[in-house]
């Protein structure tokens, strides 16, 4: 599970974002490594628990915010609604272990895709908490895309796993971080979310790793581990930076490359490939994200124009 990082950065209405196509690079490259990260916990679920992969994988985040904070001061744990950045840290450690869970069971290219529902959750979960007019394009796009789910995971037809109601309680997860976000966006920096999100994750999955720590077989094991933290900093770093570079409705469309990576990865770690209906309902989810996103560019565009 990606991108913990969407909250808008926030900044004077004076300061643009001036490099789109620095920031579309970034964010896909930060999509590669974070396939990667997916492909590295779903392989030591076979002989490591969960909790402690997440911990893990979440250890590398926050070695990504020490870096940040020695870059640019302390001055970035600074917040403005602390309770609020617990809770969203919270949802990452639950979203982010029980994905790992999921995976464990089923093919990383149909995880991800399923993931994929998290937008139309936050639409639904905007006008239902925030009480955000939704108008009926959105509405219907968040219904074609919830189709898109169905014929994903297929419920009824012989090829649907239970671990697959996991997928989708990791998104619902992840899409209240979201909601989460926008409450946060006024006030936090995204470089402030990003910091409290690893570390209140790493303190909560800290309770109960004792409980279920293994000792690293010294080898592969040990080996992915560390290389899972290390990539999980560094594509981490590289979303900031691609948030930094240009705006996030530029951006946001490049996470859907993550399916392009997972299945590839899959393929060459897994022999595990999509087939053709997992194709079309991914197609279906995509498609009808990318243009949720377009149409909240038009509207912003709209509102600004007005303004």
């Amino acid at each position: 599970m990606t991108l913990q990082h969407a909250s808008p950065v926030n900044r004077p209405q004076n300061e643009r974002r001036t490099a789109p196509m620095r920031g579309i690079v970034l964010m896909a490259a930060g999509m590669f490594l974070f396939a990667a990260v997916d492909t590295h916990a779903k392989y030591l679920t076979a002989s490591l628990h969960p909790i402690q992969i997440t911990w893990s994988r979440q250890l590398g985040l926050l070695l990504g915010v020490f870096i940040i904070v020695a870059i640019k001061g302390a001055g970035v744990l600074r917040s403005s609604h602390p309770w609020l950045q617990v809770s969203r840290g919270v949802m990452a450690a639950c979203s982010a272990t029980i994905f790992i869970v999921a995976v464990s069971y089923v093919p990383l290219a149909d995880a991800i895709a399923v993931t994929f529902v998290a937008p139309f959750i936050v639409t639904v979960l905007g006008a239902l908490i925030l009480r955000e007019k939704v108008g009926i394009r959105r509405w219907t796009a968040v219904l074609i895309g919830f189709a898109g789910t169905l014929v994903v995971i297929r419920p009824g037809f012989g090829v649907f796993h239970p671990a697959m109601f996991l997928v989708l309680i990791a998104a619902a997860a992840f899409a209240l971080r979201q909601i989460l976000s926008r409450f946060l966006s006024g006030g936090d920096p995204v470089v402030t979310t990003v910091a409290y999100t690893a570390i209140v994750s790493v303190a909560l999955l800290s309770i109960p790793l004792p409980f279920v720590w293994k000792t690293p077989i010294w080898g592969l094991e040990a080996l992915l581990l560390v290389s899972m933290a290390l990539i999980a900093a560094c594509a981490e770093t590289l979303v900031i930076m691609a948030l930094e570079a240009a705006e996030t409705v530029v951006v946001a469309p490049v996470h859907y490359t993550i399916l392009i990576w997972g299945t590839f990865y899959g393929w060459m770690v897994f022999g595990q490939l999509p087939d053709f209906w997992t194709w079309i309902g991914a197609a279906i989810i995509v498609a009808t994200g990318i243009y949720t996103l377009n149409r909240e560019r038009l509207v912003a565009k709209g509102r600004a124009t007005e303004a």
